[in-house]
């Protein structure tokens, strides 16, 4: 399956990807291009570094608004031959073009254990909350916000001493992990959605 993958920072989910990608773990997994709406970010020079082309495309007064640049986000992706789309740090909300383009083929990596803390600085949301428990969540996005279906989730233990940075920090280790584990499985075709529930297949057995 041929992914693009969009970015808006440093880019270390995407470095989890590309790098599982070059160790054998992501046998059908191609990544076709990574798109920044900020230009000059660490993840344009992590996918260069892997071979993978890059656009910056700049929503900060782009012409016709967010409408117009989401759809000069999506005709940049196919054009570059992508099937699916992997939000990997991307700080924009998907609008309809996007989500017409790829459906049922978008996921989305969030670090809480949704449907809890959906939307910015879910770590501190977590603290604030004072749960013991936190994590990160793969999800099939859909027009909300962090709301799509839940394809893997990881749990994190919430620690007396921890601030937002360090229980951000240790949640970013497990979603490293967890979407290696999404996309493995969505290019693999072993996630079916029923409903609000994804279901795994089992592993094709050939021989």
């Amino acid at each position: 399956m041929r992914f693009g993958v969009l970015v808006s920072g440093r880019g270390s989910n995407l470095s989890a990807l590309l790098d599982a990608r070059a160790q054998g773990r992501l046998p059908e997994a191609v990544f076709r291009l990574v798109l920044s709406n900020v230009p000059g970010v660490r993840a344009l020079e992590i996918a260069a570094a892997h071979g993978v082309a890059t656009t910056p495309l700049d929503h900060r007064g782009f012409p016709g608004g967010r409408r117009a640049h989401d759809a000069a986000v999506r005709d940049a992706l196919l054009a570059a031959g992508c099937e699916a789309l992997v939000l990997a740090g991307y700080m924009r909300v998907i609008g309809p073009a996007l989500l017409e383009a790829f459906p049922g083929r978008i996921v989305n990596i969030h670090p809480s254990l949704l449907p809890a803390f959906p939307g910015l600085e879910a770590p501190r949301q977590a603290l604030e909350a004072g749960v013991r428990v936190s994590g990160c969540t793969v999800h099939f996005v859909d027009a909300g916000v962090d709301s799509g279906p839940i394809i893997v989730q990881r749990a994190v233990p919430v620690l007396d001493e921890d601030t937002p940075e360090s229980l951000a920090a240790r949640i970013l280790e497990q979603e490293h992990a967890a979407l290696v584990e999404a996309v493995d499985l969505l290019s693999r075709g072993r996630l079916v959605l029923e409903g609000r529930r994804v279901r795994r297949l089992e592993s094709v057995r050939t021989g």
